[in-house]
């Protein structure tokens, strides 16, 4: 066996298998794969093998196109047989929401260039005759969708990465990592120990342990699940002796998936009534082993589908795979680098890894080999979750994932496990006063605030939900006298040290504020993409707040640490320091009635420390509002307090509290980009207008420089852009197409209802050569045409008179 390696990849599944194919195929020879028994062992063996592009996220739609494509390249690589079965697949739907998401997928896919296609009733009947129809309205149908065999795509991988000069180990158990003061580690097996200077953890259902090995708790948990294989089918061996193949059939309804297994047919199902596996851990001596039958946990969707395929319900059962596989408390792959270690790796939860599989292995590897990924990861990426998830969360939320696997999925869902789990002081007030809840990074924010006998809980829907009537009140609150809002939900850090401002001007790219200021900034990758978007706050010459998105805490939080330099001390201070924005006409009035400092010369952008009440405070003159505004923040301990004064003094002026609803209403009136919508690393500064932001003229190298000079030399293809649309009652969310001329030519990223200007506002992005104001095109929402006009004048204080004034 090896003892130095470049690379040590730890589980012999799908995934882990792929990840060594791509990392091989990147260009890194010198990899070892370690697995403690035969490849596949674990979930791979047992998979249903089924692959699709259905994902609601759509950079991971791609991957698992992506995915689907590489099994041809495979098979001519080593002229091995993935056991390929691209029959198509259709997805029904029985009800309008159902179909609702379906139209809004399919829209998706017409600029993903993805052919997917919303059938009839009577089309479905054609393609899949042993469908009962009756009550579906139409579906969605997808040639791609297919099958294959999971253990012959992993020997596959497994060969490709071979051929590659990678290695491969199997019957090697690992016991041990630790790590080396230099980074790199010790993989202890029972085989010897090998020197890596990488670790991926491809662990599947021993994914805990083997990140336990490390001090890493790895926020997944097994299920069971369990697929029913059928005898002959008549129907089935009709088509088959005709020459042709029963394509993939999801009927979300019935919890199930079908497809054609031999001459009969396979169904399996993601039942209410699930049971989570190996709750205190995964024995080591499991691995070719399936569990117990349990018929009773599916017996409601076995008559389900009785009724939605009769063909099953005379036949015989063939056999019977119930086995485990892990999910991620949010149903995506755990892929990349781990926050707060060096030279560790993940490529875990991958619970469809026959979709994925070969998306995950591409990312991660151009992630380990180049540095950054060629699209937006964070769907899939680790650090989406931070060090404060508990196996105590993990595992209720698993739970409803896999629960509502088939469900219909809103853009305005709030899912309810597991909650409420992370508040802050503010929290019990602000029930008592009709908050509706949200959940970002585990954290409970008040989206809205429900009056009278309003219900307390938000409908979900593609179309205008309940909360509008709410958010149109806190909107108005806020335009003509005074809102107030929690600023928890903003990541926050303190940054101090002799060579702070050195390190802040080399990390972003934008201008560094004098004592006194604030600026804006995009931080930028190498490549030149947007991997973050901040406030960077100036309170002396060796200290400064930085605020971004709360969510992405974890994720910026790995790319300080990664490129940290001496002399610099950065605290995440995201829990520790909230505080209220208070934002409107009469806001300054709000301020200067709760502390005895004169403010009536701060200017826009101004940061001073002051006592408000009896809470010392970090102020700053700004506000995501658009409108005239300010950010009061505190320690913890003295937010209560804060909220006394600043509420005590704004009641005889009209203030009123305003949640997440009204924030996104009232920043569209400024057409003001937020992140992982408008702005993500997908996009670049100057395609998303972020460039004027960017300091040029400073002398520093900072990272991006290079790519962000070389594409303001050229000039970006497109250009993020605002779209008054009509629409009725369904407004823009995200990647609806927008068509010009019969062509789709770009994508929205975000929109919704401007209650101040009582438009539709949709954001996206257009050719360049496309951006004239008053272009006429039409956006597509949920199946439907709507002729939208492009507008450049903001909707709101189109001077910043008020903002600035």
């Amino acid at each position: 066996m090896k003892t130095t390696t470049r690379v040590a990849v730890i589980g012999g599944g799908v995934v882990g298998c792929s990840v060594l194919y791509h990392l091989t195929k990147l260009g890194w020879s010198d990899v070892v794969l370690l697995e403690r028994s035969e490849l596949t062992s674990g979930s791979t063996w047992h998979a249903a093998g089924g692959f699709h592009t259905l994902n609601g996220d759509t950079n991971m739609a791609a991957l698992q196109g992506y995915t689907i494509k590489l099994y041809r390249e495979l098979e001519e690589i080593t002229g091995m047989s993935c056991g390929l079965h691209h029959v198509g697949g259709i997805t029904l739907a029985d009800n309008q929401e159902r179909f609702d998401m379906l139209k809004a997928e399919r829209a998706k896919h017409r600029f993903m260039g993805l052919e997917t296609e919303i059938v009839t009733p009577e089309e479905i009947k054609k393609f899949a005759p042993v469908t009962n129809t009756d009550g579906i309205l139409g579906g969605l149908y997808d040639p791609l969708d297919g099958h294959l065999d999971p253990s012959g795509t992993t020997h596959a991988y497994a060969k490709a990465a071979r051929l590659g000069g990678a290695t491969i180990e199997t019957h090697c158990k690992v016991i041990e990592t630790n790590q080396r003061a230099d980074g790199t580690w010790d993989v202890v097996t029972d085989k010897g120990t090998i020197h890596a200077e990488h670790v991926v953890n491809a662990g599947g259902l021993w994914a805990r342990e083997v990140g336990a090995m490390a001090g890493v708790y790895f926020p997944l948990h097994p299920m069971e699940h369990q697929y029913i294989v059928t005898d002959e089918v008549p129907m089935i061996a009709d088509i088959i002796d005709a020459g042709g193949e029963h394509p993939h059939v999801m009927d979300p309804a019935g919890e199930s998936y079908l497809r054609q297994e031999g001459r009969g047919l396979c169904i399996g199902f993601y039942e209410q009534p699930c049971k989570p596996w190996a709750v205190d851990g995964t024995p080591w001596d499991f691995g070719h082993e399936l569990l117990q039958d349990d018929f009773d946990k599916i017996e409601d969707s076995i008559a389900f589908a009785y009724k939605r395929f009769p063909a099953l319900e005379t036949a015989g059962v063939k056999s019977v795979i119930h086995g485990p596989f892990t999910f991620a408390p949010d149903g995506n792959p755990l892929v990349g680098p781990v926050p707060g270690m060096r030279n560790y790796w993940s490529a875990c939860a991958v619970m469809a890894g026959f979709s994925q599989g070969g998306g995950v292995g591409l990312m991660l590897a151009q992630w380990m080999v180049e540095g950054e990924t060629e699209r937006d990861t964070f769907a899939m990426d680790c650090a989406r979750f931070g060090d404060w998830i508990t196996p105590g969360y993990t595992r209720p939320k698993v739970i409803e994932n896999y629960q509502t696997r088939f469900s219909v999925s809103y853009p305005n869902e709030e899912l309810p496990a597991a909650r409420p789990f992370r508040t802050t002081p503010m929290y019990d007030i602000f029930e008592g006063m009709g908050a509706v809840w949200g959940a970002q990074y585990g954290l409970e924010v008040a989206n809205y605030f429900a009056a009278g006998d309003e219900p307390r809980y938000e409908t979900p829907s593609f179309r205008r939900s309940n909360a509008f009537d709410a958010a149109a009140r806190e909107v108005a609150a806020v335009r003509n006298a005074v809102g107030i809002n929690e600023l928890h939900n903003f990541g926050k850090y303190r940054v101090t040290g002799a060579n702070a401002r050195t390190w802040l001007d080399r990390i972003m790219a934008g201008r560094m504020p004098k004592v006194g200021r604030l600026s804006l900034t995009p931080m930028l990758s190498a490549r030149g993409r947007l991997i973050g978007d901040f406030t960077i706050s100036c309170l002396n010459e060796e200290e400064f707040q930085l605020t971004a998105s709360y969510g992405s805490q974890a994720y910026h939080w790995r790319w300080f640490l990664k490129n940290l330099d001496d002399g610099v001390n950065i605290e995440n201070i995201s829990d520790t320091r909230s505080g209220f924005q208070i934002a409107g006409p009469k806001a300054r009035d709000v301020l200067q009635v709760c502390t005895r400092q004169d403010i009536s010369d701060m200017k826009f952008m101004d940061v001073r420390q002051l006592s408000v009440g009896m809470a010392d405070c970090i102020v700053q003159r700004v506000s995501y509002t658009g409108d005239l505004g300010y950010e009061i923040f505190c320690d913890l301990p003295s937010l209560r307090a804060l909220w006394s004064v600043l509420w005590r003094e704004g009641q005889p002026l009209g203030m009123k509290p305003f949640g997440m609803r009204a924030m996104m209403s009232l920043r569209l009136d400024k057409f003001f980009g937020s992140w992982l919508r408008e702005y993500s690393p997908d996009y670049t500064a100057a395609e998303t207008g972020l460039d004027r932001f960017i300091s040029f003229k400073k002398d520093t190298p900072f990272i991006g420089r290079a790519a962000a000079e070389a594409e303001r030399d050229a000039g970006p293809a497109r250009k993020l852009c605002a779209f008054e649309v009509s629409v009725d009652d369904a407004d823009v969310v995200a990647y609806e197409p927008i068509w010009l001329d019969g062509k789709v030519v770009g994508f929205c990223t975000s929109g919704g209802y401007s209650h101040h200007a009582e438009k539709s506002i949709a954001l996206g992005f257009v050719p360049v050569g496309n951006v004239v104001e008053g272009l006429k095109v039409e956006i597509e929402v949920l199946g439907k045409m709507h002729p939208a006009v492009l507008i450049s004048a903001p909707l709101f204080d189109a001077d910043g008179s008020r903002m600035r004034g």
